[in-house]
């Protein structure tokens, strides 16, 4: 029997022979079924209980059905609400829509019309539940409780979301590449008062500059080559919401005075329309690009600036928060063993050590990419510095200082093997700070890359990089 076919019911007639013939009617095709005589009654089932559909006369004594749909629109918006009436008219019908019924059927019922009525409305119940427990889930999982950091960088952050996520200021989340801008922007949307209404990110450098109008504000058939059909934009998609425009230093100037007057304004036209379409938006920003410099360069436009940066929320990158590495990494890999049903795994103090010590350029995105293939790659139970990335172990700081050669005395000094030394230190220095890559490594040396290749050969280090690798 199909899924849909066990939805609850809640059936309010005053008329013992229609509710008993509805109810029969409703069992047979598959519905659990509830009456009820009294709109009284019927209050107190829906405080005790949800169903996916109310279905209720219109005129009952006492509590009426317009009362038990008032209520049910302000305890349990999943439950769709049909009405029976005997007594037909326009205004019936409107004041019913008006309130929020899904319709109304009229006396005496037609069987099958209200089979295909309470259908729809069990499918629609099911398609609102759901959507409710999606929207439950993403607040749960963009609590501000499940970001991680206990560094100071990360609680003032914190501190700072808290402050602004009941205003209704523009926001600029500033930050390197993979240091959670996006995370940050749905957490202050999944925590603030537009909760219920669209998220809608866009990442504008993403976009060719020549359809990324369209897709921000949405056009009208017709308006260029291609635009078969009127379409709309990501403003209008957010409308009540939030929207987050990341990589913002990268939208052309001509769309830069565009988005300023939407900001103004709080009004978008679509390309090709004269239309002013009023909107409600939360504009959230976010940018890696230095937009003070853009603007000194006349490459973003100084009064956008300042529309957008109204609150600026600047996060840290990983280096500068080293404190939160190892809580971080073990996050990562507890949510990579459960992604792929692996055993309880354990980072050794060697594995976090070079962890620690790595500088993240790409940061906690990138920490995450990397606990991921560590976790699918690593055979045991345990992560030691072995089972991380090459990448990683070549890049462990050393000591700054320079090496101390010995003094030529009487006995003097093997010269060719402390020339040889020494290369080895600096091709090692070299191919650490170029991540490994045997091109960055010569340029930093001021060699040609078989030169470099060559020269790790005739040292004798290519044995053991591959016995590192």
């Amino acid at each position: 029997m199909p899924a849909k076919y066990a939805a609850k019911i809640l059936l309010v007639d005053d008329d013992d022979g229609n509710r008993k013939a509805l109810a029969l009617l409703l069992r047979t095709a598959g519905y659990r079924v509830t009456t009820v005589d009294s709109g009284e009654a019927a209050l107190e089932l829906l405080a005790e209980s949800t169903y996916g559909v109310v279905l209720t006369d219109l005129f009952l004594p006492g509590v009426s059905g317009i009362d038990i749909l008032k209520r049910i629109k302000e305890d349990s918006p999943a439950t769709n609400v049909i009405l029976i009436t005997g007594h037909a008219s326009a205004e019936t019908a409107v004041e019913a829509m008006k309130e929020g019924a899904f319709d109304y059927i009229t006396k005496p019922v037609d069987f099958e019309k209200l089979k295909i009525l309470v259908s729809k409305a069990v499918d629609k119940s099911r398609l609102v539940a759901e959507n409710l427990y999606l929207r439950q889930q993403l607040r749960g999982k963009y609590k501000f409780d499940n970001m991680i950091g206990n560094s100071l960088a990360m609680q003032q952050v914190f501190s700072r979301l808290e402050k602004i996520l009941h205003t209704d200021s523009t926001i600029m989340i500033l930050g390197e590449s993979g240091t959670g801008k996006e995370l940050v922007a749905r957490a202050i949307h999944f925590n603030g008062p537009r909760k219920e209404k669209p998220f809608v990110a866009i990442n504008c450098g993403a976009i060719p500059a020549d359809l990324l109008e369209s897709e921000l504000f949405g056009h009208v058939r017709g308006s260029f080559t291609g635009a078969i059909a009127d379409k709309y934009g990501k403003f209008e998609a957010a409308d009540g919401g939030t929207i987050l425009l990341d990589e913002i230093g990268t939208m052309p100037l001509h769309l830069q005075m565009k988005l300023l007057r939407v900001l103004q304004e709080h009004e978008i036209e679509r390309v090709g329309s004269s239309h002013k379409m009023k909107l409600n938006v939360r504009v959230i920003s976010a940018t890696n690009a230095d937009l003070e410099q853009q603007v000194a360069s006349g490459q973003f436009r100084e009064d956008l600036y300042y529309r957008l940066n109204v609150i600026p929320v600047v996060l840290p990158p990983l280096r500068e928060r080293r404190e939160d590495i190892a809580l971080l990494a073990k996050h990562f890999l507890h949510k990579q063993q459960v992604g792929m049903n692996r055993p309880e795994m354990v980072l050794e103090a060697d594995a976090l050590e070079v962890l620690e010590e790595y500088d993240w350029p790409g940061n906690v995105r990138e920490m995450e990419n990397i606990i991921e293939r560590t976790v699918a790659l690593t055979d045991g139970d345990r992560i030691t510095a072995e089972d991380l990335p090459l990448a990683l172990r070549r890049c462990r700081r050393r000591p700054t200082q320079s090496p101390v050669w010995p003094k030529l005395g009487e006995k003097g000094i093997d010269l060719p093997q402390m020339v040889a030394e020494l290369e080895r230190d600096m091709i090692i220095q070299a191919l650490d700070s170029g991540n490994g890559v045997k091109a960055r490594a010569a340029a930093l040396l001021g060699l040609n890359r078989t030169t470099l290749v060559e020269k790790i050969r005739r040292l004798g280090m290519a044995r053991d990089m591959e016995k590192e690798a």
